[in-house]
């Protein structure tokens, strides 16, 4: 191939596109051809200068990957060439408090790996063999790159300790929402979305769910009194919030039954009121759910690869590596639920 291309943020609203870092890989390191990256919320963050002072720039970004081994370093047992893998990004140091008690993907020094060090959104990409996992060759590449927001669904669920019979509600129907609700679902919940964009909502439908509109002129305007026919008036289960705004915030408090679990999913900018009274009077839990361990994405790749997570149809569209700032504009006006950038791809070479 030609020079290996990388997209870097370098500024607030401003990505460049050149030369990939290309070394060959050192002893426990892996050298990728990422395939596909997906962008997700995060990215978005970072591309509105809202983590500058944790990205280091110029910054390749980019966590949510698919793609294919090139050469392995010394020492590495495992993989070769042509090796279909996906990238758990996570590097953490083992001696932190939070990795001696078992907790490593929450790493009180954790390197995220996209946001903290060079991401996947580059033709060439080297990564610790141990962030590696492998992928079935009869899952196609772009599909994969949906794996890794289907591990936080994954952990999500299994923090939230939802089981078969279960009434849950997921206010907000972005991708992991719409992942949360899929994977709830799949786990034996009856799941309600809680979403006001309508073409989300419709996206959803497609995929099965069932979903309230929350506007006050619909006809699911009174989510509580929805959840209290759908419920008997016990109310739910279990209630993530996935929108980040604070009527999500409570939404999800309120639809909650005597001792129902709120999982918080959404990174909220800014603290949020939260009616403790009702905590205290329903015995209310709240779970905090980060990120995601290696089952979580073990177990993410069978639900891709088996089509519980129908992940074409999650999929909006397909750029080159180089049209990757208008692939972040359409995400921010709300055109789009899921773009991939296509890295085997630079037809429009150039600035981005």
């Amino acid at each position: 191939m030609t020079t290996p291309l990388a997209v870097r943020y370098t500024a607030a609203r401003t990505l460049t596109t050149g030369p990939a870092e290309t070394a060959a890989p050192g002893p426990g390191e892996v050298e990728l051809a990422p395939a596909y990256v997906g962008i997700c919320g995060t990215d978005l963050h970072i591309f509105h200068g809202d983590m500058d002072a944790r990205v280091k720039t110029p910054a390749v970004i980019g966590h949510e990957m698919s793609g294919r081994v090139v050469r392995v370093g010394p020492g590495v047992e495992g993989f070769a060439p042509g090796d279909p893998v996906t990238v758990m990004p996570l590097r953490w140091d083992g001696t932190c408090p939070a990795c001696l008690r078992g907790h490593r993907h929450v790493c009180q020094n954790l390197d995220f790996i996209g946001i903290d060090s060079p991401g996947a959104m580059q033709q060439r990409w080297t990564v610790p063999a141990s962030t590696l996992v492998r992928l079935p060759e009869s899952l196609p590449l772009d599909r994969a790159a949906l794996v890794e927001p289907t591990a936080v669904a994954v952990h999500d669920i299994g923090r939230a300790g939802v089981r078969d019979g279960d009434r849950v509600v997921v206010v907000g129907a972005g991708p992991v929402g719409m992942l949360i609700a899929l994977v709830a679902g799949a786990a034996g919940g009856d799941v309600r979305i809680v979403e006001p964009n309508a073409n989300r909502r419709r996206l959803a439908e497609q995929l099965g769910l069932r979903t309230w509109d929350p506007s006050a002129d619909s006809a699911d305007g009174d989510v509580l009194e929805r959840v209290r026919d759908w419920t008997g008036d016990a109310g739910a289960d279990v209630a993530f919030e996935v929108s980040g705004a604070e009527a999500g915030v409570q939404t999800a408090v309120d639809v909650l039954a005597v001792r129902g679990r709120l999982c918080l999913v959404a990174i909220h900018p800014r603290p949020r009121p939260v009616n403790l009274h009702r905590f205290f009077w329903r015995e209310l839990t709240l779970i905090g759910a980060r990120l995601y361990d290696r089952e979580d994405f073990e177990t993410a790749v069978r639900l891709v690869a088996e089509g519980t997570v129908p992940a074409e149809q999650l999929i909006s569209r397909v750029v080159p590596l180089a049209d990757a700032l208008g692939a972040f504009q359409s995400l921010e006006a709300g055109h789009d639920v899921k773009v991939l950038v296509d890295c085997t791809d630079s037809s429009s070479e150039g600035s981005a």
